[in-house]
Parts: C-alpha cells; sequence; structure tokens
C-alpha cells in the first residue's frame, strides 16, 4: 500500500459540522454526517456507522432515508493513517451498527472497534464479500490488498453484505433494501462491461499503468491491464533527491510507457520532476485510489469514481472515452 501522511488534520473543520442530504439509488435522501456530537438526527431511527467513504456511499444508496448514517472518514483523508476523534469513538459506542471495510485498511479506527464494549454488530464488509482477497509482497511478507472495490464485482458483493445487514437491523424496511440493492446491482453490471470495453480500447502495446499507487491492483486484474512498477514507493510527504529521481526514471524507462498517473493526494511538482527525467507524460487527470473524491468532484460517489477513474487511465493511454449510461433494468 502506499506510503501516505495522515490527511485527516487538513479536512476542514467546518464541513465536518454540516449535516448534509444525499441522494441515493432511489433518490431518497438519506440523513449522513461527519462525526460531530451537535449534529442534529433523527432519534426515530438506527444510528449506523461506516468507516470509509466508499462504504459511506454504498450505504446511503441502499438504506435511503431510513437511517442516521455517521461516516468516520472524510474522503480527503487516508483510512491507513486516520487517527480516530473523541467524537467516532462516541459514535461507535452509540451505534446500532458498524459497517468496516476490513483487511487492516483502517487499522487505528478498527482496534478501537473491536474494543468497544458495544454489542452491536460490527461487520467487516470487505473481508466477507471478498474472503479471497488480492496479496502483495510488502517488506518481504505477503500482505493482503483491502483495496477490493476497485473490481465492480467485488463492491456488488459488498452491497449485498451491506443489504442482509441492514435488513437485520431494520426488517419494516427490509423490501426498501432489497429494492435498492438490486438497482445497484444493475447498474454495477453494466459499468463493469462497460469500464471492460473502454480499457479494451486502448491499444494493446499502450495497456500498461504506471501510477504512485499500489491500490489499484483490483482494477488491473479485472479490467485486463498491466500495473507496471515505477512509482509505487513514492510517498505523498516525500522530497527526492536528484539521485530519488533519477532511479524512479529509470524505473518508468523500463516500462516503456508514454504516460504516468499520480494519485490526487500526490504534489504535481514531485511528479514533474520525475516526468521530465523519464521524458514521459503526466496525465491531466490523477487517480483516486483511497477512496471517493470531495463531495462536488467528478468522484463523490462509488459510480462516478470508478468512471473518473476509467476515463483518466483510458484518455491518458490512447483509448477512446465514451460517456457511461445506465439502462434500465427490463
Amino acid at each position: 500500500m502506499s506510503k501516505k501522511p495522515p490527511l485527516n488534520n487538513f479536512f476542514p473543520a467546518i464541513f465536518a459540522a454540516l449535516t448534509i442530504g444525499f441522494v441515493g439509488c432511489g433518490n431518497q435522501a438519506v440523513r449522513t454526517t461527519f462525526t460531530q456530537t451537535n449534529t442534529q438526527v433523527n432519534e426515530n431511527l438506527p444510528q449506523v456507522v461506516a468507516t470509509t467513504s466508499v462504504l459511506c456511499d454504498l450505504t446511503r444508496q441502499v438504506a435511503g432515508n431510513t437511517v442516521n448514517l455517521t461516516c468516520l472518514i472524510s474522503p480527503t483523508a487516508d483510512p491507513q493513517f486516520y487517527k480516530p476523534k473523541p467524537e467516532d469513538r462516541k459514535a461507535i459506542e452509540q451505534a446500532n451498527l458498524i459497517l468496516y471495510n476490513g483487511y487492516n485498511f483502517e487499522p487505528n479506527l478498527i482496534k478501537l472497534i473491536k474494543g468497544t464494549k458495544n454489542p452491536t454488530p460490527k461487520i467487516a464488509v470487505a473481508q466477507l464479500a471478498v474472503p479471497k482477497p488480492q496479496k502483495f509482497q510488502a517488506d518481504g511478507k505477503n500482505v493482503t490488498d483491502p483495496h477490493v472495490w476497485h473490481n465492480t464485482k467485488n463492491t456488488i458483493r459488498m452491497v449485498e453484505v451491506i443489504n442482509n445487514n441492514l435488513r437485520k437491523l431494520q426488517s419494516s424496511d427490509a423490501e426498501a433494501y432489497t429494492s435498492n440493492t438490486k438497482k445497484i446491482t444493475n447498474e454495477l453490471t453494466q459499468l463493469d462491461r462497460w469500464i471492460k470495453s473502454r480499457i479494451a480500447s486502448i491499444p494493446t502495446k499502450e495497456r500498461k499503468l504506471v501510477t504512485t499507487s499500489d491500490a489499484l491492483s483490483y482494477y488491473a486484474k479485472a479490467y485486463r491491464i498491466s500495473l507496471a512498477g515505477g512509482l509505487q514507493s513514492i510517498s505523498t510527504n516525500e522530497k527526492l533527491t536528484a539521485e530519488r529521481v533519477k532511479n524512479l526514471a529509470t524505473n518508468i524507462k523500463r516500462a516503456k510507457v508514454s504516460t504516468i498517473f499520480a494519485e490526487v493526494e500526490i504534489n504535481p511538482n514531485l511528479m514533474q520532476s520525475v516526468a521530465t527525467e523519464a521524458d514521459v507524460n503526466i496525465s491531466d487527470r490523477k487517480l483516486y485510489a483511497e477512496g471517493l473524491g470531495e463531495p462536488g468532484s467528478d468522484a463523490d460517489t462509488y459510480q462516478k469514481m470508478m468512471i473518473a477513474n476509467t476515463r483518466t487511465i483510458v484518455e491518458g493511454l490512447g483509448g477512446t472515452y465514451l460517456m457511461f449510461e445506465t439502462k434500465a433494468a427490463r
């Protein structure tokens, strides 16, 4: 996984104090908050906590307006380095259902969740959805890759896990949950086919992805694009020496690519020095690797994030980008 410093300290405090109405798959507004003690909620509805931005969005789409949804990690923060706040602990202790990714993706929150005395169900959504995850090498050890949602088929299974647990929590709304789940599944099934067709439009010899993130291995495997090495060791706070730039440029040249890609958190000036040395282009668009984009961005829902990443890759590698449009299920 990429080495990145915690970004949650940069998340504007005023935004965390807002209660935001989001639109789910069934056009139902669900009351969603980031952890905040003073936010008004409907006390007649169950309290659901979701750790990551991806889980928060998927839960919102399934639940509609039937729960009070508290999201712990903002889209601008890195789950792997996120440090829980007192409000997070309070939300976890008061929750009727806790949904987290698992596979040690949000380690500090997982520790807090497992340590709470609250007997409420604590569901490791990614672990249940994908019991046989991909592995990668880190410091000579096999490590589980937690970024399972970059394959839409895995996300369909995550939605099913969320649906099953919401049905147990709020059986009176089970029919709505199942209906929303079917709509999401239909959309993601179409999205999966669309991504495959767009990646296939990239010239075969150009289907090599060199990026600052190692989080896209599920995407690469599912959509048949080679995830070439070269930049995964760059951290967001790194100050590159001339020797380091030269070594990275050498790795890029070995991959024989014309364009490289950066995550949204990476300093563009840092990338430019490497690209100049390697004589390659940097994609004008960046990749969302650790979660969704900020509200109002082109990646503020799961579906939009997958479309945005695909567009970035396809346009950067010389493929043909066509807009994704969902067709209603027959």
